[in-house]
């Protein structure tokens, strides 16, 4: 008589070759170098049309890049080909992937804490000017740098954000939805899936409601402050930190989008969920550097 064996998944998994890696290196290519270009030519009065191109079509080969690649994982582990050792090592790379971001961040404050502290002071008197005294003898040092008429290359912004309004309430936003998309793990590993979609849903509604106002934030920044990417080392340190921040909310925004969408179908177990896990590693990581902003860059 003929026995039922069920067979375990393999030690190893080796998937097939790939086209998504060069695909990806491309996208970043063109995303990062469109970038670059804009921001060379808009500091000169350049025009930036064929910029924003480059930039538009290395988004839209990343995105094609980011689907087709993680459609593949996806349907690889519901098939059952990754054993406890492709776990362990999905999990050692999202550790590794954020300890480059953590590094990523780390110089965009490091450029900010370096003018701010030893520049712009250097610049105003303090220790040995040297070649300063002679190059900017009636700089005065104070931070932000604000407009300044006799710099007409770079002027300062006539103003800066309160950060006791949307910059505030962005960040109840924010620590909310580190909350709820707590809540939601807990919920998922204790087989509540009801609870984890209502606290994800929420927790994605939260991060789309930051988006906007630090949307209504660069508008009002740029119509009515004079806080623009060329106002100064106050202008460029602002937008860079602020900017790539909403650009990592945007991207954990739809990790946690395409989460839902998978456990609307059902995708993940009490035990096995580490794409669940993931994004919420990444998300932690998201609120953390806001709160490194609000204090930084917004109030001190």
């Amino acid at each position: 008589m003929a026995t039922h064996q069920t067979s375990s998944p393999p030690r190893y998994y080796v998937p097939e070759q790939s086209k998504w890696p060069i695909i990806g290196s491309i996208g970043l290519f063109l995303t990062l170098g469109g970038a670059a270009s804009v921001m060379v030519r808009s500091g000169a009065g350049n025009d930036t049309t064929i910029s924003w191109l480059v930039f538009l079509s290395g988004a839209l080969v990343m995105a094609y890049m980011l689907f087709g690649w993680f459609s593949n994982v996806i349907r690889e582990s519901q098939a059952g080909l990754y054993s406890r050792q492709i776990d362990r090592s999905f999990r050692w790379g999202m550790t590794w992937f954020i300890f480059s971001e953590v590094m990523f961040f780390s110089a965009f404050f490091g450029a900010l804490f370096y003018a701010r502290f030893f520049a712009v002071p250097w610049l105003g008197g303090e220790g040995e000017r040297g070649s300063s005294a002679m190059l900017w003898s009636d700089f005065q040092s104070s931070w932000p740098l604000m407009v300044n008429p006799n710099n007409e290359l770079f002027p300062g912004p006539t103003a800066t954000i309160d950060p006791w309004h949307i910059p505030l309430l962005n960040t109840v936003l924010l620590l909310t939805s580190s909350v709820t998309i707590t809540l939601a793990h807990k919920a998922l590993k204790q087989g509540q899936r009801n609870a984890v979609k209502l606290w994800l849903a929420s927790t994605i509604g939260l991060a789309l409601v930051f988006l906007g106002f630090q949307a209504y934030e660069y508008v009002e920044a740029y119509t009515h402050l004079s806080l623009t990417l060329r106002s100064g080392i106050y202008g460029s340190t602002f937008f860079m930190l602020t900017g790539f921040h909403g650009a990592h909310v945007t991207l954990g925004t739809i990790m946690l989008i395409v989460i839902l969408l998978r456990i609307l179908r059902g995708h993940f177990t009490p035990d096995h969920h580490f794409g669940f896990e993931a994004a919420s590693w990444y998300w932690h990581f998201v609120d953390v550097v806001w709160l490194g902003l609000f204090i930084f860059v917004y109030i001190l």
